[in-house]
């Protein structure tokens, strides 16, 4: 007689976080642009929109600032942007899970 075996989920759904949390060099995919809290104009995300921060883009960072409160410099699609750092917590990415061969 066979007994039942548990379910056992193969990997956790990824979760998504804020640009500003990425690690350099990791490659992720937009998941959104919103503002991080209620003093963030309103134009912010259509400015970054226009940039091409829109779902479903890659986007990975390229480079931070040497200071805490520093810009981030970011690739997304064949542009370079330097962001602030509030401009970056707008935005909600989804790493990417590395390639395995």
């Amino acid at each position: 007689m066979l007994t039942p075996q548990p379910h056992v989920p193969a990997a956790p759904a990824p979760t998504d976080i804020q640009l500003t949390e990425l690690s350099i060099g990791t490659r992720a995919r937009v998941v959104s642009v919103a503002p991080a809290d209620a003093a963030t104009p309103v134009e912010l995300g259509r400015r970054l929109a226009e940039l091409g921060f829109l779902p479903g883009e890659a986007v990975r960072i390229v480079a931070r600032g040497l200071m805490a409160r520093a810009p981030i410099a970011v690739r997304i699609g064949t542009g370079t942007f330097a962001l602030r750092l509030f401009e970056a917590a707008c935005i909600r990415v989804c790493p990417e899970q590395p390639q395995t061969t």
